[in-house]
């Protein structure tokens, strides 16, 4: 976390949290969802303004994180953003290593991730369990998660997508937590 971000927390310490304002993709891109995109009905299917921001996405990635019941949120500043997930609290990016080794596994922040499982769903949808949590394999990197597994270095399990956020501790909604 950022900082400032920690100073703001100490100075303000009972801002209240923010619910449906932003969101994550199932490509890594955050979106802002103002009054007309929330009225518009849920994310996905509004979806608002894509941040374009450079500097922004960096900010939100680097103060991105869960609360102890899965929900996740961008801290900012003083305020608790909670996030929408259209499928995965992270977004896999992967790059290319040496000849024979399984792809670097990257997340849409930018922070780096150690393989644990492959799960496919019903979609046929490649999720990646990792160090920092279950995410989503980017559709332009299936060419190397499906080399992965055509050698054998991510076995692969099948899992019905409903039961995903359930099984590792994560929820695509936390409006369902407004309580606090």
């Amino acid at each position: 976390m950022d900082e400032i971000v920690k100073a703001a927390l100490k100075k303000w310490p009972n801002v209240p949290h923010a619910w449906g304002w932003l969101a994550l993709d199932a490509r890594g891109d955050w979106w802002l969802r103002d009054e007309a995109a929330q009225a518009a009905g849920p994310f996905p299917r509004s979806r608002g303004s894509r941040v374009e921001h450079d500097v922004l996405r960096e900010f939100i990635g680097r103060n991105y994180a869960a609360d102890e019941r899965g929900a996740w949120f961008f801290q900012n500043g003083p305020q608790r953003v909670y996030v929408e997930l259209e499928a995965a609290p992270w977004v896999w990016r992967l790059h290319e290593q040496a000849a024979g080794a399984a792809p670097r596994l990257v997340s849409h922040t930018g922070r780096d991730a150690r393989f644990e499982a492959a799960l496919l769903d019903e979609q046929g949808r490649l999720f990646l369990a990792t160090d920092l949590g279950l995410g989503l394999v980017h559709p332009q990197d299936m060419h190397l998660a499906a080399a992965a597994v055509e050698s054998g270095a991510w076995p692969v399990q099948e899992l019905p997508f409903a039961e995903l956020p359930g099984r590792h501790g994560y929820r695509l909604s936390p409006e369902q937590e407004k309580s606090t």
